[in-house]
């Protein structure tokens, strides 16, 4: 996530301030990725430093605005006509656990799995609901803020991503039956379903609204 970025496209639609910015930030987003006031001007320091916002005044109120420079205009538009970088990953949590987990002492990786599938479907449950709900509000025209667009494709995006992690603790798991099996058996086994590929993609179905969603501060809203 580039909370950078984030920021320089809030600006472009005029000057604003610390708190401003993180209350923008989190609505266009459904705080699915929660910001504090000290990340917010921690970031406005650094723009600054690199000379893509500038000071713009202040509002009625006395709180200091900042604005978008041509060079923050020029940044902006390059970050979003570049695909983002995946040679280096962000560290994972859940596949950090599974590798240390395989051969832990006492450990059950098995249990852990079944564990994880269990909260990781409540969470693509949670998500499918509320992208029912949003979609019905935006096809029906009692909204099309932008705001409210940019959380459906949040919502959808959290969906594939939770759709995925299924998969891959259901192949983790089969992985682990076929490794446990004797060699001869093991020849003899199929190999468990590979994850798409570039060459072989596979279409990820719509998922249908089953469960009540986690309440959120996108979901408050009136």
């Amino acid at each position: 996530m580039s909370i950078r970025h984030g920021l320089l496209a809030l600006l472009e639609r005029g000057p604003r301030y610390g708190s401003q910015l993180r209350t923008e930030f989190e609505s266009r987003t459904g705080s699915t990725w929660p910001l504090n006031v000290g990340q917010v001007y921690t970031t406005l320091a650094r723009l600054e430093r690199d000379g893509l916002v500038a000071p713009g005044g202040e509002d009625a109120a006395g709180h200091t605005l900042y604005a978008i420079t041509d060079a923050g205009r020029t940044e902006l538009l390059q970050w979003y006509e570049r695909p983002v970088d995946r040679a280096n990953p962000p560290r994972d949590e859940l596949s950090i656990k599974l590798a240390m987990a395989v051969g832990a002492p006492g450990v059950d990786i098995r249990a852990v799995i079944q564990s994880q599938r269990h909260a990781t479907i409540k969470a693509m449950q949670d998500y499918t609901r509320l992208k029912a709900t949003a979609l019905a509000a935006v096809e029906s025209g009692r909204s099309h803020e932008r705001d409210d667009v940019a959380w459906l494709l949040v919502l959808e995006q959290l969906i594939f991503q939770t759709e995925a992690e299924a998969r891959w603790l259901d192949h983790c798991e089969a992985r682990l039956v076929r490794l446990s099996l004797p060699a001869d058996r093991r020849a003899a086994e199929p190999e468990p379903p590979q994850a798409a590929t570039a060459e072989t993609p596979t279409p990820t179905p719509t998922p249908t609204p089953t469960t009540r969603p986690r309440r959120t501060a996108r979901t408050r809203r009136g």
